[in-house]
This record gives C-alpha cells, structure tokens and sequence, in this order.
C-alpha cells in the first residue's frame, strides 16, 4: 500500500553572527547570496514542504523574505556561540506550529552552509526515510581513512587492518546537509529518535562550508562544467587528435570531462582505456544530441577534422557552447570558436583561432630541456606519427640501408597503430643497420632531447620537435598535412612534400647533406627557439571557456 505523502516543515537556521567567514549567509557564492541554496534546495522538493529561515539577523530575514520563504525571529538568547542546533530548531518548530495551527510529521533541518545539496538528493532521502519508517535520516558522505583516536595520552588505531583506501569498510561522516526526523523526537534538547539511519551524499555534495578553504572548494564545484570530447583516432587519421584532446583533458581537473568516439576509432578507444578517461561509443553522429541532453552538457569540443553544418546545427539546437578543432567545413561556421593550430588564415571571421600559438602542447614538453645543438651529428631520429597510413617508417629503413653511414645512430619510434613493426626488425637485423626500433615510448622529450637531426610527418610531431628545436626533415602523409603552415624553412624545417612522391634517392641525399652542412642545422635550431609554443594551451581553455586573454 503506498504510503501517506507527510506534512514536513523545513527549518533552515541561519545566525548573522558568523566569526569564521564574516557575513558567510549573505555573502555571494556564485551569483547568489550562501542563503538561497538552501532555501531553493527546500521549495524546489516535490513533497511541497513548508520552508522557514530562523535567523536573529536583518539583512538574512531580508533576503530570505525576497526568496519566498517565512522567517523566525531567533531570540538572543539562542543565538549565542555555545548555542547547538537543537532548541533553535525546537523554537522555529513550535512557532510555525502555533502560529499555523497546522501540525507536522516531520521536520527537516538544513543547514545553509552545504550549498551543493541538490533538492534530487533531498527527495531520495525523503523518500528513504518514508519507506523504512526510520525516526531520524542524518546526511552523511563516506570517507574511509585510516583513522587513530587518543585515550589517556595515547594513540590507537580505529581499524583492524591497514589497508589501500578503497579496501577500508565504510566510515560515514556527518554532513550539515540535513537531518530529518520525526516531529516527536524534536526536543529542544535533541533531534534524534531511537531508530537512526545515515543517507549518503555524493562527495561533490557534501561540503560543509566553514573556513574559506571551504568556500574557494564549493565556488569551484559551483562554477564546473560538462564537457564533451567528440573526437577521433583511427589508422587513417591517426592519434593526433586524441593526444590533444587527452592534452586539454588533463588541465580540466576543476570540470566534469568526457569523451565520445565512434566505432571505428579502435586505436583512440584503445588510448583513452589506458588512461582511465570516461568514454562514450556512437555508432552514429545523432547520438551525440542525446548525450548532450543524457548528460546535461555545457560544452562540445570537436576534433574530428571537418565538420558539416547540419551536425553542428543539430549540437547547437542544444543550447551548449561548441569548440571544433582544426575544422574547414561548412560546419566551422556556425561554431562558436574554431581552433586551427597547424595553419595560417584561410578564412574571414572573429571566431577563428588561426596558428601555432594555440598548439596544445603535451606537459612532458612544457618541462623538458630543449636540444642543445652539436656540430657533428650522431643519432637521428625518425618518426611518423601513431599509425604512419603511409608507411613511410620503412620508406626511411631503406634510406638508411643506402647511405650507410656506420658512425650515425638512428632511432625509429612508432606509434600503438603502426603494423610492420616485427618486419621492420627483422630488416635491421638482416642488414646489421645501426638502428633501434621503439613501440610506443612513454617519454617522447628523452629522444627528442638527444637526437641531432628528425624526420617525420607533418602533423602535431613537427610542432613537439620545433619545441624542442631540433632540425628536422618532413615528408607529409597527405595533401592536407601539406597545407599545415608551420612546417616550412621560415620556422626551421627542410620540407620535401608528399612522403610516398618523394623518392629514396632524393631523401638519402638531402639527409647526408644536412649531416655535413653544421651552419644549416644550425640556422633551423635556432629559428625553432624563437618560437614560444609553450603558452598555447592556456590561449586554448581561455577560448574553450570564451574568457578574454
């Protein structure tokens, strides 16, 4: 049988004498004053309590009258310090009672000082307390620690086993969130019945905002955003665009960050599973409205190479703020910002972020030591990016089998993607090459630091290597990466077009005549360290969040 919805009072004490923070319940936290989250938290809930503010302050009786809700007048002799919680709320209680003459089931304190409380956390625990018939339901989060207490001078563990945290039992601390009870246990010496549960709150929710630690914390949790990552990482395209969204990812502590992949992008899923990123997978681009909507998403960030405008028409029909990455389409547009860190102005429009200013540069290269340049070269460096679709890794072996220069050392790095890595070996081994092959290495700076000369791609690579300023020759994937601006003699790099159209011959000559020519590689060094490619990240959250910089 369901049970009968109860009459509940909603009592909300708030003194003005606060030492701790100064006028904590008017201040501003956010855009509201710390009073009004508890008071919408109570009149927002479903089971239509009534709702009062006892307070022994003007201006809190003031702003709590501009919010709809009636005000107790606190008597002095309750709003002293040593004062608890009990007979204040007893007082509001029998005041609402007597001056209504309607009588309650039960009472619920909250406390102003726990804004982040949501009024669906209320109600779940309303509708706890109503289906277990408890006396009292006391707000609580759980936060397992190994935890002493002292007795007579003395320290004493209070678990039985030491272990990791998550492996603790349960340790359930009070919050100020609420405490429901029924009506005939509130006393004015208490609040609390014989039959006692605690609810848990998510952690988030829980804050209890007594020292200003505590209000810089619920400001953060106030002002965090949900943000979406629609990108990609398969063979064709490569993983360029998951290191720099995993990049972003890891300046975003303050915020709720996601990622959205399709199907197809087995490499990128692979990538974000190592690192313990949540993930969603599509099959079909229409699904990423509804997990805006699932989701409540503030902000969509693509990286998915160009976009079309009806898919950007259909996010924004959402309301949410949207951030493509190197985007030419019809859709770049109609976003709100458009970040293309590898080229030049292609168009016209205050909402496009053009160049090498707004690389998002991984953190290994923020504190690394750059290359210190050497006259005579030993150890050169190839590689071509997480998956190399052109395979111009083993284009590069057979250049090295040609030139045959034993004093020079070559490292070739591929990526997880890249599939000849056993036949690229064996090739090695056979013709006894002065070259080591690396899969995935974990610290790309401790290569890069050491290597005298590198060929790679054309992609986000060159711009990881002109940051460490290292003289390198670039053979492109494809077309596109030909229009990556940065990659040119101007900013210190030998470019020879289209790797697969560029003929062994041509790549043998052009490396040994950088090895033998000091003065060249000389002049790219120190072309690449005129560039400060290390503040573009920062440029990029400011235009991810439309914040002025």
């Amino acid at each position: 049988m369901k049970k009968k919805i109860p009459n509940i009072l909603i009592v909300i004490p708030a003194r003005g004498g606060s030492k701790g923070i100064p006028h904590k319940n008017v201040r501003l936290l956010g855009n509201y004053p710390l009073i009004w989250y508890s008071i919408h938290n109570a009149k927002e809930s479903n089971y239509d309590p009534v709702v009062v503010v006892s307070t022994d302050n003007k201006e809190i009786s003031g702003l709590s009258e501009k919010y709809g809700v009636q005000v107790i007048a606190r008597p002095k002799s309750l709003a002293e310090d040593n004062v608890t919680l009990d007979p204040v709320v007893h007082h509001a209680v029998r005041k609402v009672e007597n001056q209504s003459g309607k009588l309650f089931d039960l009472v619920i304190t909250m406390q102003p000082t726990s804004p982040l409380l949501t009024t669906f956390t209320l109600d779940k625990a309303i509708e706890n307390f109503i289906e277990n018939d408890f006396d009292t339901v006391i707000s609580g989060v759980n936060r397992p620690h190994l935890s002493w207490t002292r007795r007579d001078g003395d320290y004493y563990p209070l678990y039985k086993k030491r272990l990791n945290r998550q492996y603790l039992p349960a340790h359930i601390q009070e919050t100020g969130a609420f405490v429901i009870s029924k009506r005939e246990h509130v006393t004015p010496a208490s609040r609390i019945g014989p039959r006692v549960s605690l609810f848990e709150i998510p952690e988030e929710q829980a804050i209890d905002i007594d020292t200003s630690q505590d209000w810089w914390v619920a400001e953060k949790e106030l002002n965090k955003k949900i943000i979406m990552f629609r990108v990609e990482g398969y063979s064709k395209i490569g993983l360029g665009h998951i290191y720099r969204c995993l990049s972003l990812f890891f300046k975003l502590i303050d915020h709720d960050v996601f990622f959205v992949l399709s199907s197809k992008s087995d490499l990128g899923i692979a990538k974000i599973k190592q690192n313990h990123i949540p993930y969603e997978v599509i099959t079909d681009n229409s699904q990423v409205t509804e997990l805006i909507r699932q989701r409540n998403v503030d902000i969509v960030v693509n990286d998915i190479l160009d976009t079309d405008a009806d898919y950007i028409k259909q996010i924004l029909s959402t309301g949410v703020r949207v951030v493509n990455f190197e985007d030419l389409g019809s859709g770049a547009n109609l976003a709100h910002a458009v970040i293309n860190d590898l080229y030049e102005k292609q168009k016209d429009g205050d909402h496009y972020y053009w160049g090498s200013k707004y690389y998002c540069i991984r953190d290994e290269f923020l504190l690394a030591n750059h290359y210190k340049f050497k006259k005579k070269p030993k150890e050169i460096l190839v590689l071509f990016g997480g998956t190399d679709p052109a395979d111009l890794t083993m284009k590069l072996l057979n250049v090295v089998n040609e030139m045959k220069l034993k004093d020079l050392h070559f490292t070739f790095i591929v990526g997880m993607g890249y599939g000849n890595v056993s036949k690229l070996k064996n090739i090695v081994k056979k013709n006894k090459l002065n070259v080591e092959i690396i899969q995935s290495v974990k610290f790309m700076t401790r290569y890069m630091e050491k290597a005298d000369l590198a060929i790679s791609s054309q992609g986000r690579t060159m711009l990881e290597l002109a940051s460490m300023a290292v003289p390198t020759i670039l053979l492109a994937q494809n077309k596109r990466e030909l229009h990556h601006e940065f990659g040119y003699l101007k900013n210190g790099f030998l470019n020879l077009g289209i790797g697969k159209d560029v003929n062994i011959a041509t790549i043998t000559e052009t490396v040994k005549w950088l090895v033998n020519t000091p003065q060249i590689r000389k002049q790219m060094h120190n072309q690449m360290l005129s560039f400060d490619l290390k503040k573009g990240i920062k440029r990029v959250l400011k235009v991810i969040f439309e914040e002025d910089y």
